[in-house]
């Protein structure tokens, strides 16, 4: 796969299908930027688990710190890296032997290891680097759009609301990419079903 450059129906696809996130890497201190995607995502509906060995034992946002992956008790769907490059090819290490293994590795912002991503892709894992699941979210979702920043999202249907409050956008928005994933296509109703 060609790193250098996602296509969006590949990120949402990844963003519709994962449940549980665990951040490696992740600061309890409210100003870093693992600290807010960590916030934003476990908002979104994720199933955040943080994994951080200084912080091992704590609570983080209600959640059970961990030292690494290994000692998580429940299945993990993503492993989102926010560790420098040279960590990465151990950690996608300690990904693959879990059971069940994770299906995604995910590396943020700043963060590239060809070598990390060959590993998890020889052993049937999607790979994302130097992209960051919050603001990936934010920009399919079109939340990010409120702000006045081009997300590259051309629709003229009207945003889908959760419920009351504060509003999350959905990520089942086509984009110019491309059309609507099958995650779209599965919750639109059936005509002969009104």
């Amino acid at each position: 796969m060609d790193h250098n450059g996602y296509d969006d129906r590949y990120i949402r696809g990844i963003l519709n299908t994962v449940k549980t996130i665990a951040m490696v890497g992740v600061s309890a201190n409210t100003s870093r930027p693992s600290y807010f995607a960590f916030k934003y995502l476990l908002e979104r509906g994720y199933g955040m688990i943080p994994i951080n060995p200084g912080l091992e034992g704590q609570d983080l946002l209600g959640r059970k710190v961990y030292a690494k992956l290994a000692d998580v008790p429940e299945p993990i769907d993503m492993v989102d890296m926010f560790r420098a490059s040279r960590y990465a090819p151990a950690i996608v290490e300690e990904a693959l032997a879990l059971n069940p293994r994770p299906q995604v590795i995910w590396m943020q912002l700043g963060i590239r290891n060809d070598e990390a991503a060959k590993l998890a892709e020889d052993n049937d894992l999607k790979v994302v680097m130097n992209r960051c699941p919050k603001i990936e979210y934010g920009r399919l979702s079109s939340e990010i759009a409120w702000m006045g920043v081009n997300t590259r999202t051309l629709t003229a249907k009207k945003a889908r609301l959760f419920g009351r409050g504060i509003q999350r956008m959905a990520l089942d928005r086509v984009t110019l990419a491309g059309a609507a994933d099958s995650a779209t296509r599965a919750h639109k109703p059936d005509d002969n079903s009104r």
